[in-house]
């Protein structure tokens, strides 16, 4: 080749073949304060728009800390170090845009399922720690009054006893 447009080596990236339903890991180039290093992007590829032309792009949605984020990446771009096709699946879709919902009614069912079972066995145990002690103090303060009042009665009568006495 006489005059070279790109750096990038655009027949292997063609040959990949990327499609929906694959999981793919994507190394991208990232400058900061002068020093360059790789972070990689792994996730399902949602769509491929423009096949292999200049302008073909690649959308990869993964799951970050709980939370969904989206890329498009351009197929021929530059800062693009290797993109590797990690797993292949079969689709029936050229487009797997109803995965975001699919996700999010998911996320949805886990966090109902979540606040019904929010308890563990360690919560009873402190609850019923806290019933017993309930318990225990309100016996203690009936005896208590019961010992009083009785104790009460016990000086009435024995007052009663002198006063008949005399």
């Amino acid at each position: 080749m006489a005059g070279i447009i790109t750096p990038v080596k655009t027949e292997e990236r063609t040959k990949l073949g990327i499609r929906p339903g694959d999981t793919v890991r994507v190394h991208q180039k990232i400058i900061e304060k002068g020093k360059t290093r790789t972070q990689a992007f792994e996730g399902l590829v949602l769509a491929t728009k423009h096949g292999h032309e200049a302008g073909g792009t690649f959308t990869v949605r993964a799951t970050l800390s709980g939370i969904g984020v989206e890329r498009v990446f351009p197929l021929f771009a530059p800062f693009i170090e290797k993109i590797e096709i990690v797993k292949r699946s079969k689709v029936r879709r050229a487009k797997l845009y109803f995965i975001r919902e699919k996700v999010a009614r998911e996320v949805r069912r886990q966090l109902r399922n979540m606040r019904m079972m929010n308890v563990s066995t360690d919560d009873y145990k402190e609850e019923e720690k806290v019933a017993v002690d309930e318990v225990v103090d309100a016996v203690a303060e009936a005896v208590e009054e019961a010992t009083d009042g009785a104790s009460e009665e016990m000086v009435a009568v024995e007052e009663t006893k002198e006063e008949a006495k005399a």
